[in-house]
């Protein structure tokens, strides 16, 4: 009987063992996040939006747990749970039930922000009982997971309630008519196996299902749970769940969201898989997003800078928008700007370039080139389209030739010429539409809107101009790799005439500026009037008086002679600086007239739009009930200003607008900056990413690749207080490079290590700057070229000094 009794218990024991193993005890995610960064919002802004970002499912609502009726875009639906090109749900409401009382998690006493993911914190709204929800979207994946975690703060057992009220709108994104996505009333049904109520668009194989990793109590209704009647034609539906802690314990509940645009089978695959393995997903989420910031990762005396540098990184990956059907991309901004766009994405993915993201990079250039041949087939690229691929604007002038020179950047930074080859014939068709199509007067100006789009402001403008001229030199230099010299010369002549032109015939000596646009006198009449009445309603006096002297002399001028008018002190003004082909006696006279067109956050939309109170408004941005950008300062135009500086040799003033542009980091959302300062529009902009990465990598840091020649050109330039600073992993090509500078009693020292040896590495300065070279202790002599001295030399290690 002993020896009975002993296999007996052995086998029990054995069997829990196995349990044990096929059962393992849940892991509780937010445990997974110990070293991760959080960032906290602030109390104020707990009523403003956040996004849990991934490349297919994105959740947005406010950092108080809430989730109302946002955005102007699909008015009031840009909130919620979005996989694109259809929404999923506006939201859901949470509330515990206790002693016959229910509270609602609707009013988060703190919101904290990671870079991919984030958590609202509930300590004061339910008696005894601290509540957590934590959130994150897997990538690659139609879902998202929600972990709640329940904390007994009283020293006695509590049994409750807890409520998950989810509330489905299965819709189509914006423009969605237009390609037959017509919304219908959603249905539900709760599938048991699951324990989890599925959705489905009457119409559509749309479908939405979410739930619990416990088995639930569930119900329908019209009424909703805590007062949240979002529009639309969704449906809500409750489940419930039974809690027991006991004093001072813990607990936790994980949720499950899976939707599909294409039928049953693939949310019901997406939603096991995400409950099977979230861990798994948070893991990768976590390794994706320290790789990127392990990439053109930088360590500076200013760590504001620093900080917020790391996390325009990662607010350029929420922005990551991959629709199978239709291509994988750059999103613009969130929540209203979702989709692609040609301009921003022609700034951005210079500066996604310079941080590492060729992937990202090729994969949104070959989207917007598909969806522009496509769309127009000329070589001209398209502005704005949706997700479900419709596309609403099919370009602006500016968007054409800035194509042009962001395939050249790109190529500088991989030396890949089967990429150059691929979207060669598409630029050579767009030079033909720019100056055949839109030059009509035949004076290598193209009329057309550029980045402003002010009613009536289609002439020649001075951002058309300057990008244009600059798409001509760059495809000079991929005529000469496409074997075609003579088109080169062509080319190259033709950008050599634009800017003398651009230098003479836009520069207007009166106004130390560049001009906002070449037009008539009869064109410019009714601009005027129309800024005098912009001006007035501000009430910007200053800028009233000088219109209506500028009206003035419109009356002595002849009708019909075209010359350039300094109007609306538009940002574009800088564009000739930005792209360094002003002359450098008027660069810095516009640069110092551009200084003027500034608050304590960055640089006018619309210089007239500033007055001297300017100087002191550091507070919220008040934009008008319907959305617009007057009055806006805008970090694009900061970061072209602070290239622009760099250009010219003033990397002081450059890091001024930097700073300025910090002050907006995490002003409203922690870790994120808004598309206007400090809190007005988009949370996350993509094109933050060219306003820092091009100043910074390439300027800076001065790291100015020739990837196609496997030579990297050296130009570092640091403000004058910064003494050390190092830049780690910058991909360039097949190479790896890392920088350190360090300044020590007037002279600097650069340490260069690269993964290639065979690789150049040209160091260059303006001539005179330093008078003794040594590369390992021993002085050479330099090269002149031009304006410039050259040093070039090759390794995997490289010191050298400048005194």
């Amino acid at each position: 009987m002993k020896s009975l009794s002993k296999i007996l218990t052995t086998v029990t024991l054995l069997l829990a063992v196995f349990a044990c193993e096929k059962k393992p005890a849940e892991i509780v995610l937010f445990s997974m996040m110990d070293g991760v960064e959080g960032l906290s919002g602030k109390t104020e802004y707990l009523a403003s939006p956040y996004v849990t970002a991934g490349d297919r499912v994105y959740m947005v609502g406010h950092q108080d747990g809430s989730f109302p009726d946002l955005g102007w875009h699909v008015e009031g639906e840009m909130g919620g749970i979005w996989n694109h090109p259809i929404k999923l749900m506006d939201g859901f409401t949470n509330a515990i039930e206790i002693e016959g009382n229910r509270f609602c998690l609707d009013n988060a006493s703190a919101f904290i922000n990671y870079p991919f993911a984030n958590k609202h914190e509930f300590k004061n709204s339910v008696p005894g009982l601290e509540v957590e929800r934590f959130q994150f979207v897997p990538d690659g994946k139609q879902g998202l997971v929600i972990e709640y975690l329940f904390k007994n703060v009283d020293k006695s057992k509590k049994s409750f309630v807890f409520e998950f009220d989810g509330h489905t709108d299965l819709m189509p994104v914006w423009l969605g008519d237009r390609a037959g996505m017509i919304d219908h009333v959603d249905n539900l049904v709760f599938d048991d196996q699951r324990q989890a109520w599925r959705g489905k668009d009457e119409g559509n194989e749309w479908y939405v299902l979410f739930g619990a990793n416990q088995t639930a109590s569930h119900s329908q209704g019209d009424s909703s749970l805590c007062n949240y009647f979002p529009q639309g034609k969704g449906k809500s539906a409750k489940l419930s769940y039974e809690m027991e802690l006991s004093a001072n314990g813990e607990g936790s509940l994980k949720f499950f969201i899976a939707g599909s645009y294409s039928g049953l089978d693939d949310v019901q695959k997406t939603f096991d898989l995400i409950k099977t393995h979230p861990e798994t997903f948070l893991k990768d989420k976590r390794t994706n997003y320290d790789r990127i910031a392990s990439l053109s990762k930088i360590t500076i005396p200013d760590k504001e800078l620093e900080k917020t540098f790391e996390w325009v990184k990662y607010n350029t990956e929420w922005l990551v928008r991959d629709i199978p059907e239709v291509g994988r991309g750059l999103g613009a901004g969130m929540p209203d700007y979702p989709w692609w766009f040609g301009v921003d994405n022609e700034y951005t993915l210079k500066g996604a370039i310079a941080t590492g993201r060729k992937d990202l990079v090729y994969a949104t250039v070959d989207l917007i080139h598909k969806l522009s041949v496509q769309e127009n087939d000329n070589g001209k690229i398209v502005h704005e389209v949706s997700t479900n691929g419709v596309v609403f604007n099919p370009g602006n002038i500016n968007e054409t030739p800035q194509f042009a020179s962001l395939i050249w950047y790109v190529y500088q930074w991989t030396g890949d010429k089967a990429f150059l080859e691929k979207y060669y014939p598409t630029i050579k068709k767009g030079l033909v539409w720019l100056m055949e199509e839109n030059d009509k007067d035949g004076n290598l100006f193209p009329d057309g809107y550029g980045m402003m789009e002010i009613h009536g402001l289609e002439s020649e403008m001075i951002d058309v101009a300057v990008y244009t001229q600059k798409a001509f030199a760059d495809a000079a230099q991929m005529a000469l790799l496409m074997a075609e010299p003579e088109v080169a010369r062509s080319y190259q002549q033709t950008a050599d005439l634009m800017k003398a032109k651009i230098n003479t015939d836009f520069w207007v000596e009166s106004a130390n500026s560049y001009a906002d646009f070449i037009g008539t006198a009869a064109e410019t009449l009714p601009l005027v009037d129309a800024a005098i009445i912009r001006a007035d309603t501000l009430g910007k006096p200053w800028a009233v008086e000088e219109l209506k002297l500028l009206r003035k002399k419109l009356s002595t001028y002849p009708r019909n002679k075209k010359q350039g008018f300094v109007l609306f002190h538009n940002w574009v003004v800088n564009t000739p600086m930005e792209m360094g082909i002003a002359d450098p006696e008027k660069a810095i006279k516009a640069l110092d007239k551009g200084s003027k067109f500034v608050n304590p956050f960055g640089v006018f939309v619309t210089g007239i739009d500033r007055d001297e109170a300017s100087k002191s408004e550091d507070g919220s941005f008040t934009g008008s009930k319907v959305f617009s950008y007057t009055g806006a300062v805008m970090t694009l135009p900061t970061g072209v200003q602070a290239i622009s500086e760099n250009n010219y040799g003033r990397p002081d003033q450059a890091l001024a607008y930097l700073q300025m542009m910090v002050k907006s980091f995490g002003f409203a959302l922690p870790g994120s900056i808004y598309e206007v300062s400090p809190d007005y529009g988009m949370m996350a902009q993509a094109w933050n990413l060219y306003s820092f990465g091009v100043p910074i990598v390439t300027q800076f840091f001065g790291i100015q690749p020739d990837a196609g020649n496997k030579v990297i050109h050296i130009s570092t330039q640091m403000p004058s207080d910064w003494d050390s600073a190092k830049i780690e992993k910058v991909l360039i090509g097949d190479n790896v490079l890392t920088l350190s500078f360090l300044r020590v009693e007037g002279e600097i020292q650069l340490q260069i290590n690269q993964t290639k040896g065979d690789w150049q590495i040209d160091f260059v300065f303006p001539t005179g700057k330093y008078n003794v070279w040594k590369f390992g202790g021993k002085e050479v002599e330099k090269t002149r070229v031009g304006n410039q001295e050259v040093f070039r030399t090759s390794g995997t290690s490289i010191s050298a000094s400048f005194k």
